[in-house]
């Protein structure tokens, strides 16, 4: 089968025109609407060069301009990438040079962000989305563009030759590209057409076909990504959506209204919610016990399933939701290099717990020397996730054989999660071998934020750690040694990280200390520094 996106979801459009593909807010798109309107910026896309694993940036909030793009890319062979709107110059310049885009697609009122490094790529076509901004006059209009433009004529394309990329945080820091090829990325889909009710298509004309069969069974998702598209799990299971026939729905606001949430699962009868933890589910429950307070409460009855990823979702939040709604709860372990490594799930009924995972069905413990470990054997190893896993890291070929391996004639990936597994297969993930700190879904890697705090002339030295926190899943932590004699705060520092970082990744603590340790090789000890920033917040650390 070719299981190139853009050729399915024509088979999709072709099959089911007048079904709403995508909703947002009063905008009802159907899928002869999705296609025709992808179709066009295709052309646009195509008549300006773009062509053949060429890189078109979203810098976009959720919206249905953001499916677009992705069709868009798709049918001319292009390689859609996300571009996180939270970005300031400095972050946006960097994915632009690593991914040499050829084109970015942006809102208008992101205009601000590209004035400053719109100099270093002149060649960079620009396309802006109307949102109210102030936008850019050496841009062009989204929707005058594709009025200018007749419908790009379908043309071959491959499943293993054509690609997408996700961008992540990498180990320095800045991010990095993870390489799927379309057959890759639809054969992870296995899972979710059995879960549906039928076997995946062997052919491509068998598409349509299995997704009536999924329809005839009840299961045509609805599919409300509440987290942002930026995000993996929203766009894998927004792109799952459309193979199945099924609806995505957006959110307008463009910060976590949880009124607005119910109230449009209300109004477009949502199926699957896809949320990041507690810093989404908190606010969640909160309405919903607003509402009953009322005397109106939401209806939520459609509800069958909500999928987290990437964040802890605690045990009591989770227990919240079970006691509000008659759905499953899908808590899924797993990285932008593939997955999962493993799952909770939780149905009406069941206990909820914290990060008590199972560990994934293609999933293994594997020790230093790429030898399985035995589930109940207390020995701590590496988690690894077998094929269909992605290509590699883009321009990282170091980085792709160390996480990509072949063991014994079957690829895993291997991105560096150490845990241990119970004989009953419950997985206590133990953390990455790095140090990333994951808060509110967002990774964000130390030694970024400390860079720029040490060009502060009062900062001679620091560490940058995640704390427990209920809410964000870690709240990023300063430990900071100011130079001999200054007296800094805070609020001191904040100003030169928001300059140069989006805002998550500024320190929602402060902890001031003499010295800060470091080996005699001068390596951070993040322990100590972790350790020591609970102590002076009065937080527990979990034990291990």
């Amino acid at each position: 089968m070719n299981e190139n996106y853009a050729s399915i979801w024509e088979a999709i459009a072709d099959a089911f025109p007048e079904r709403i593909a995508i909703v947002e807010g009063e905008r009802r798109v159907s899928y002869r609407e999705w296609d025709d309107r992808s179709a066009r910026l295709a052309a646009a896309l195509a008549d300006r060069g773009v062509g053949h694993d060429d890189m078109v940036a979203a810098f976009l909030y959720n919206c249905v301009e953001y499916l677009e793009v992705a069709h868009a890319a798709f049918k001319c062979r292009a390689v859609p990438i996300n571009i996180n709107y939270r970005y300031v110059e400095e972050e946006l310049a960097y994915v632009l040079e690593d991914s040499q885009a050829k084109a970015l697609v942006f809102h208008r009122s992101l205009a601000d962000r590209i004035a400053g490094v719109r100099e270093r790529f002149p060649d960079l076509v620009l396309i802006q989305v109307d949102d109210g901004g102030t936008g850019r006059d050496d841009a062009l209009g989204y929707e005058e563009l594709l009025a200018a433009h007749e419908p790009m004529p379908r043309i071959p394309r491959s499943g293993e030759e054509d690609h997408y990329v996700l961008y992540t945080g990498g180990t320095t820091g800045m991010p990095k590209g993870v390489v799927w090829r379309h057959d890759e990325l639809f054969g992870t889909l296995t899972a979710t057409y059995v879960l549906s009710g039928t076997e995946p298509p062997d052919t491509l004309d068998q598409v349509a076909p299995k997704a009536l069969e999924v329809e005839k069974a009840g299961n045509t998702p609805i599919t409300m990504p509440a987290s942002p598209m930026i995000h993996g799990t929203a766009f894998f299971l927004a792109q799952t959506t459309l193979v199945l026939a099924g609806t995505v729905v957006f959110l307008t606001g463009r910060h976590l209204d949880a009124h607005e949430l119910w109230q449009t699962v209300e109004r477009e009868k949502v199926t699957q919610i896809v949320i990041v933890g507690d810093a989404f589910a908190k606010p969640m429950v909160k309405a919903l016990d607003e509402a009953a307070e009322r005397g109106a409460p939401y209806d939520i009855s459609s509800v069958t399933q909500i999928v987290s990823s990437g964040v802890m979702w605690t045990a009591p939040v989770k227990q919240a939701l079970l006691d509000r709604g008659n759905m499953l709860l899908a808590d899924m372990l797993g990285a932008s290099e593939g997955g999962p490594f493993g799952v909770s799930m939780l149905k009406p009924g069941d206990s909820a717990e914290t990060a008590t995972f199972t560990i994934g069905p293609r999933a293994k413990l594997l020790r230093d020397d790429d030898t399985e470990i035995p589930w109940g054997s207390d020995e701590v190893g590496v988690l690894a996730v077998a094929e269909p896993v992605p290509s590699g890291y883009f321009k990282d070929p170091e980085k792709t054989t160390r996480t990509f391996r072949v063991i014994d004639g079957i690829r895993y990936s291997i991105p560096g999660d150490y845990a241990k597994v119970d004989a009953d297969g419950t997985l206590h993930l133990l953390g990455r071998g790095s140090v990333c700190i994951n808060t509110g879904g967002e990774k964000v890697y130390p030694e970024e934020v400390e860079e720029i705090l040490k060009i502060h002339a009062d900062v001679d030295d620091c560490n940058v750690v995640g704390i427990p926190d209920d809410r964000w899943g870690e709240a990023i932590t300063a430990v900071v040694q100011p130079r001999d004699g200054a007296s800094v705060r805070g609020e001191d520092l904040e100003p030169l990280l928001r300059e140069h970082l989006a805002g998550y990744k500024v320190p929602k603590h402060w902890v001031f200390v003499d010295r800060i340790e470091r080996s005699p090789a001068g390596k951070s000890r993040y322990r100590w520094a972790r350790a020591t920033a609970a102590d002076a917040l009065g937080v527990a650390l979990p034990e291990g």
